[in-house]
């Protein structure tokens, strides 16, 4: 096996089992010092608690590493499609551990965490890294793909306040609920034509055509369900961001004054 090809692979697995620990031992252990709920949650809501915690980790660790390559990495940045990915790979192996360990959390505990959807994008993710890790190609779009961690955060952040009893009207809600709205729309939405320019500008290339149909699957029609679901996702997201705020704005303009006289 080439050096290079064992080293992914080790990080691949060091990344499996550090999630694991960080489910399994760590997250319980932190949760229940930080917060007294933690301990009288359900065990299905801890499941959930645990595994989120986990996300949340794996998000902002893959998150920052794209950011660096995505400013710094110039030969990837210079030749998107063949660019050196030993970085990439690096951000990919640890992403492929996460997800592989993630998909045995939701397998094992289904009644708490299953969910289709989960299980059909994790094994989607892992056959377009495949590409990445095992031929070395399409590294600028993998990694600008994972710039979408970012928002991942203040989505499970959602959850917490959720299930630790906040209301949807209180203010950690909904300033989480406004930063989850902006950060998703910048790393989803507003980057999609930087992305799809890269795309055109490469089709066609040389560099395209030595992708085999089977990257090109992966890279290409990925790409625009992906996307689509982002819209949808944007759209649901923006809508209950304005219906809370508004609620939150009337809710404000009716409240009796301190001598509780309305206007």
């Amino acid at each position: 096996m080439d050096p290079f090809s064992l080293l992914i692979l080790t990080i691949s697995v060091i990344s499996f089992f550090s999630f694991q620990w960080l489910f399994h031992w760590l997250s319980p252990w932190v949760s229940s010092r930080i917060s007294s709920s933690f301990l009288s949650l359900s065990d299905k809501q801890k499941v959930e608690w645990n595994s989120r915690t986990v996300s949340t980790f794996h998000a902002l660790l893959v998150g920052i590493f794209c950011l660096y390559i995505l400013f710094f990495d110039d030969p990837v940045n210079e030749d998107p499609v063949w660019g050196d990915p030993t970085l990439v790979k690096t951000n990919v192996a640890i992403t492929t551990g996460y997800l592989i360990s993630d998909l045995l959390l939701i397998f094992y505990y289904w009644k708490a965490i299953g969910d289709k959807f989960f299980v059909v994008h994790h094994l989607a993710a892992l056959y377009a890294y495949y590409y990445v890790l095992g031929l070395g190609m399409l590294p600028y779009f993998a990694n600008f793909r994972l710039l979408a961690e970012f928002s991942t955060p203040c989505v499970n952040q959602r959850w917490f306040f959720e299930v630790l009893g906040y209301p949807k009207s209180s203010r950690p809600n909904m300033a989480n609920g406004v930063v989850m709205a902006a950060v998703f729309f910048f790393v989803r939405i507003a980057v999609m034509p930087v992305y799809y320019i890269r795309m055109y500008m490469v089709y066609g290339t040389e560099a395209f055509y030595l992708v085999p149909w089977g990257g090109r699957v992966a890279w290409i029609g990925s790409s625009i369900c992906l996307d689509i679901m982002n819209v949808m996702w944007m759209h649901k997201i923006a809508r209950g961001c304005y219906r809370v705020l508004r609620s939150a704005q009337r809710s404000k303009a009716g409240a009796p004054r301190e001598n509780g006289k309305t206007d």
